[in-house]
């Protein structure tokens, strides 16, 4: 392929992806902003508002508070905001505090709920009288807080995936919060936190669900229980989904239009059947890949730049260490215990990490630390395999212009979701893996976290290529190995634990008395696309240079701003 082509590619799919995302999300004129405002407590609070054509001054439209779940952001709930706007809602996407754009911590102020809920009423053309709360797990308890510190301020509520009571809201009655739907999935992995059911399923029979409705049997699904009139209706929906699956369903992102139709008034009406969200999804997943292709495009229109020539590879180069790769059984041994051994020690180091290494100022992102904390377990565990590593001829003096390139085609990488933002008002994303830009305190949280995570791939990927890359191995073979070597295992995991939910009901839990395994094994769903992206920058870089150093640090600079940009900071920094 001609120099150059590779690039124009990925610019013309983060283009073409780009634009069919923002035709999707103004679709019927719908315009959106990207605020900032503060809080009661003097802090930055972010969010998106998507502004209808029937709102305005004269005219208020009622208003929607959307917000995310636990190590999210505002974008997350893209398909219930677009979808509130088609039908006539100001709908207000917030990132909840410590989330995305918002200060953190995390857990603070009522987790922005009260100040989202504040800023809604204050646009003036919203209908004060006709506002909904919709939340998605976390974003549940969000706008229960939101409703506890104003619960007159709103008309109808929303909780998808979500509870009331303990541990982070208000007990539910039968009167409050006012005329509650619970969108409940049947293999949500949160349910004893929930409901304190043991399975899904059985969330319908419930006690502290019972309670809310001010039933005395099981609650049946569909039926609605109250009187709307009086802020007092409750409805239970149940789609056949997991708790993450909650914002990529149109059954439940259904049933939020439906009870927000029958709750408040004015706006366009519309079946709850016709959604268009969907194309969004697809238009941010085609820009994702964009971003991928125009990065690998980028590093070989930089490799033939004269300061970079010690890098190339030339024919000069053929390793005459091939020979040195593992065979037979020994290639098998060392795939299965390289795509097995970091899935096996997953769960282990979340729970150190969950036990030994709470968010600190020097530690501020939970989830992060215990992702590190993974990442040197196998970068030791590795160390001390690598005497058994095949020695291979070694690339020398090419640190200076690894380290280079590698900063150099992460630019390029940030100056795509730049102009994505800035053109389209998007990140890139599909579904829970996405990619947006760092604000100013996640650029600094991201110098604590890069150095171990680029030891890791250092250390990682010069094992992988040692054991399984060969110059002159056929391109398509060599891919694939190197996607299999890195993602099999959490494909194993992930999908042995959803197997396990969809069949027994539950996950499988390692360790009964610690609460990392339902929260770890959804993160770990990212885990395999990551993985993936990675083998492949990582084979490309390898396959043009003969070593692993560019990739390990390339992946280095853009998984740790993938993780520190797209996840929660528990701790001020």
């Amino acid at each position: 392929m001609s120099k150059g082509i590779l690039a124009a590619i990925g610019a013309v799919l983060v283009f073409v992806g780009g634009m069919l995302a923002h035709f999707t999300q103004t679709a019927n004129g719908i315009r959106i902003e990207d605020v900032r405002f503060k809080g009661a407590a003097g802090n930055t609070m972010s969010a998106l508002v998507y502004i209808p054509q029937n709102a305005s001054e004269r005219s208020p439209a009622p208003g929607i508070l959307a917000v995310h779940g636990y190590i999210n952001s505002r974008e997350t709930q893209d398909g219930f905001a677009i979808e509130f706007a088609r039908r006539g809602y100001v709908v207000v996407a917030l990132d909840q505090t410590g989330h995305g754009y918002s200060d953190p911590p995390a857990f603070a102020h009522g987790f922005g709920g009260p100040d989202g809920l504040a800023y809604l009423r204050s646009l003036p053309y919203v209908d004060k009288d006709n506002i909904g709360l919709e939340g998605h797990s976390m974003g549940g308890w969000t706008v229960l807080a939101a409703a506890t510190a104003m619960p007159d301020a709103y008309k109808a509520l929303v909780l998808e995936g979500s509870s009331t009571g303990k541990p982070f809201a208000a007990e539910g009655t039968p009167t409050w919060p006012r005329n509650l739907a619970v969108v409940f999935s049947q293999y949500d992995e949160f349910s004893q936190i929930m409901w304190g059911s043991e399975y899904a399923r059985n969330v319908p029979q419930s006690a502290k669900l019972a309670a809310v409705f001010g039933a005395a049997g099981p609650i049946e699904p569909g039926r609605t229980y109250g009187d709307i009139s009086q802020g007092t209706a409750r409805v239970l929906y149940t789609p056949a989904m997991t708790h993450p699956a909650d914002h990529f369903s149109r059954e439940a992102i259904g049933d939020s239009l439906d009870w927000f139709s029958r709750t408040l008034t004015g706006g366009t009406p519309l079946p709850s059947t016709d959604q268009i969200w969907l194309r969004k999804e697809i238009g941010t997943l085609v820009a994702l890949i964009g971003f991928f292709v125009l990065l690998l495009g980028a590093f070989d229109l930089l490799l033939t730049w004269s300061p970079f020539a010690s890098l190339r590879i030339e024919p000069a180069h053929l390793d005459a260490a091939s020979a040195a790769l593992p065979k037979g059984r020994a290639w098998w041994t060392a795939f299965w215990i390289s795509a097995l051994l970091p899935a096996i020690t997953y769960y282990p180091a979340f729970a150190i990490g969950n036990a030994w290494l709470p968010a600190s100022r020097f530690l501020p992102q939970a989830f992060t630390t215990q992702i590190v904390t993974w990442a040197l377990l196998n970068t030791v565990i590795t160390l001390a395999l690598l005497p058994f590593v095949p020695r291979r001829i070694r690339r020398k003096g090419v640190a200076g212009q690894a380290v280079l390139i590698a900063l150099a085609t992460i630019a390029v990488g940030v100056l795509t979701v730049w102009f994505a933002d800035l053109l389209f008002k998007i990140d890139f994303r599909f579904w829970v893996v996405a990619l947006k830009l760092p604000s100013a305190t996640q650029l600094m949280i991201m110098l604590i976290y890069l150095v171990p995570f680029t030891l890791f791939f250092i250390v990682a990927l010069r094992a992988l290529h040692s054991n399984f890359s060969r110059l002159d191995a056929p391109a398509i073979g060599h891919y694939v190995t190197t996607v299999l070597v890195l993602s099999l295992g959490f494909v194993v995991l992930i999908g042995g634990q959803y197997l396990a939910m969809w069949f027994g009901g539950r996950l499988i839990n390692p360790f009964p008395t610690s609460p990392v395994v339902p929260l770890s094994t959804i993160i770990g769903i990212q885990f395999i696309p990551l993985l993936a992206a990675v083998a492949v920058i990582s084979t490309f870089t390898w396959r043009r240079t003969g070593t692993s150093l560019p990739g390990a640090l390339i992946c280095g600079l853009l998984v740790t701003w993938y993780i520190v940009a797209g996840t929660a900071t528990q701790a001020a920094v």
